[in-house]
Parts: C-alpha cells; sequence; structure tokens
C-alpha cells in the first residue's frame, strides 16, 4: 500500500478541497489523462486498485503514469469510544484531489482502448472524472 516513508507530523487537520487544483492540470508525461471534476479524498486502496486495473489492461503495450500519491494522515477513534481523551490514532492515507486535477495518465495506445480502459478505472474512484487528450503547443518557426 502507498503512504509515506516520513512526515512532519504524525496527525494533520482535515483542510478544505475548494477551488481548483494548483497544479497536475495537463496531461505531461502520456498522451491521455483521467482528470477529476469534483474534488475528494483518494485512498491509498483505491489508487492501488486502480493501478492494478490500469496494468492488467495495458499489458506490455502502454505505459502507466501514476500523479498522486497518498500523504495526508485519516485519523479515526474507536467505536463506542466517549467524547475527549485526544485526536484518535491514523487509519487510513488518502489523497486530496481538488478539481481539475490530471491523477493517472497512459502512453501508447489509441484513442479507443483508452476510453475503455478509463472507463473502468474510473469505476473504482468516489469522485466523478473525464478522459483528457494531450494538448501539443504549436511550434514557432
Amino acid at each position: 500500500m502507498l503512504m509515506p516513508k516520513k512526515i512532519r507530523y504524525r496527525k494533520v487537520q482535515r483542510g478544505t478541497l475548494k477551488g481548483l487544483s494548483k497544479g497536475a492540470r495537463d496531461v505531461a508525461f502520456g498522451q491521455f489523462g483521467l482528470q477529476a471534476i469534483e474534488p475528494g479524498w483518494i485512498t491509498a486502496q483505491q489508487i492501488e486498485s486502480v493501478r492494478v486495473t490500469l496494468t492488467r489492461k495495458l499489458k506490455k503495450i502502454g505505459n502507466l503514469y501514476l500523479r498522486v500519491f497518498p500523504d495526508k494522515p485519516v485519523t479515526k477513534k474507536p467505536a463506542e469510544t466517549r467524547m475527549g481523551k485526544g485526536k484518535g490514532s491514523v487509519e487510513l492515507w488518502v489523497a486530496p484531489v481538488k478539481r481539475g486535477r490530471v491523477m493517472f495518465e497512459i502512453d501508447g495506445v489509441d484513442a479507443v482502448a483508452a476510453k475503455e480502459i478509463f472507463r473502468l478505472a474510473a469505476c473504482k474512484l468516489p469522485i466523478r472524472t473525464k478522459i483528457v487528450k494531450r494538448v501539443e503547443a504549436p511550434v514557432e518557426e
């Protein structure tokens, strides 16, 4: 499972997911990307599930690029515990994803195959997504 080796603080506050993603809004490494339409937390288990699905479908013909990493710890208190006594222990790791972030990219496949592969991957995620294509910058001569 994905998680950071070392972090500055063991427990963090929830934070906010308002606004657009600051970075990773364009397809940079592959030809096609899966972009978030709405904000949400993507857990390490969900990222792993998408990774397995994409690698199975791509086989050895294409490349996969992960552009999200779960570096935020989420805490939970045990069931039937009274209020107080501090913050709960870390239960899972999430990647906060804002609107417009390209989370996964693939390369080496055609548009029809990419659409089908990303459709299967999007079923594993708790947020709505769309497929985006790489935009080539015009070359000036």
